[in-house]
């Protein structure tokens, strides 16, 4: 939502967000051309908070309200039904609805659009029909991702690494639904066998005490955390691993990762296979299989000098934000299924 809001407003929209005052939304749109309202939803009954969005939407008369949050939903719902405004919500989560939910997306005036098929095939099996659900492409600033050679040749460098290492590298959450224990023990079984072999970690999260547990006294791993901005990283990489046991709806860290020339690993799951192509942008392999992860590392390693980047590039354009919104535009102005 955040790359929509801004590509949207590059474009020329008039685009407006309420956000939290002290939120990542709002610090990551704060150098955008979007506009800026502060409220705190702090759940889908905050009458406090709907108050001042109504106030907003009294002042903004937008054309469409927009949301992308559950607990916002129904609030937006019965904003958009006060003020003649017509609604558009996203979902990004495979996440159980709760009943009024499934009944707010089943019934309710509104656009819903899911960003992945995958996603699609899950709600339409917790009951929303078919008709009601729509597809637009996870994007991305593709002006924000490109090959850094000066960002590859200085930090491996200062990692401590030579133009012969491998470097297969994580970017997201550090929990064991995403699969970072598995990876760790492929890395590991992979340095056993080619000491070129060498793992990078950037993230966090509810799993990271025991990681770096598990990663402590290994100098072939290189655990640093999250990286802002993570773009350079891509390039540091020789491939990024999305090693999910449990589905993602998409795998956004892989058409990144293609966007800068990083060919990528991921599981054979959820919405990852969306992400690129498989045999060009990257390889699709078995969700939580170990040995299938530390042989298809120890091929990439052999294979490192004849990556051909250009496949996954053209993957990531099909996600360019542009491409993306002048599609939802377009779909705005279609009738839907209002």
């Amino acid at each position: 939502m955040i790359t929509m809001c801004r590509a949207l407003a590059e474009g020329g929209v008039d685009m407006h967000a309420f956000v939290h005052p002290r939120g990542r939304i709002a610090e990551a749109l704060s150098d955008s051309l979007v506009k800026l309202h502060y409220g705190v939803f702090r759940n889908s009954a905050d009458v406090p908070a709907m108050r001042k969005l109504w106030k907003t939407i009294r002042s903004v008369q937008p054309d469409w309200l927009i949301g992308s949050f559950s607990k916002e939903y129904w609030p937006l719902a019965i904003l958009s039904r006060m003020s003649g405004r017509p609604l558009v919500l996203f979902r990004h989560m495979d996440l159980r609805l709760r009943p009024s939910t499934r009944w707010l997306l089943s019934h309710w005036p509104l656009r819903l659009f899911a960003i992945s098929e995958y996603l699609r095939r899950r709600l339409i099996e917790q009951g929303i029909p078919p008709a009601r659900v729509e597809v637009l492409l996870n994007p991305i600033h593709l002006t924000e991702f490109h090959r850094d050679a000066e960002a590859r040749h200085n930090r491996r460098r200062d990692l401590g690494l030579t133009d012969a290492d491998f470097l297969l590298g994580f970017v997201g959450a550090w929990h064991r639904g995403k699969g970072v224990f598995m990876l760790a023990d492929a890395i590991d079984a992979a340095h056993a066998q080619n000491a070129h072999v060498h793992g990078l970690w950037l993230g966090g999260g509810a799993h990271e005490e025991t990681l770096r547990s598990r990663l402590a006294n290994k100098p072939w791993h290189h655990v640093l955390g999250w990286q802002n901005p993570v773009m350079p990283w891509y390039s540091v990489m020789d491939a990024l691993a999305l090693p999910s046991i449990e589905p993602d709806t998409f795998g956004r860290v892989c058409l990144e990762a293609q966007a800068c020339g990083t060919p990528v690993l991921g599981a054979d799951i959820g919405g990852i296979p969306e992400s690129f192509v498989d045999g060009e942008g990257g390889w699709l392999l078995p969700a939580g299989d170990v040995t299938a992860w530390l042989n298809s590392i120890l091929n990439l390693v052999e294979k490192k000098q004849n990556f051909n980047f250009s496949m996954g590039r053209d993957q990531a354009k099909k996600h360019s934000s542009t491409v993306v919104d002048e599609e939802f535009l377009k779909l705005l102005k279609s009738d839907g299924n209002q």
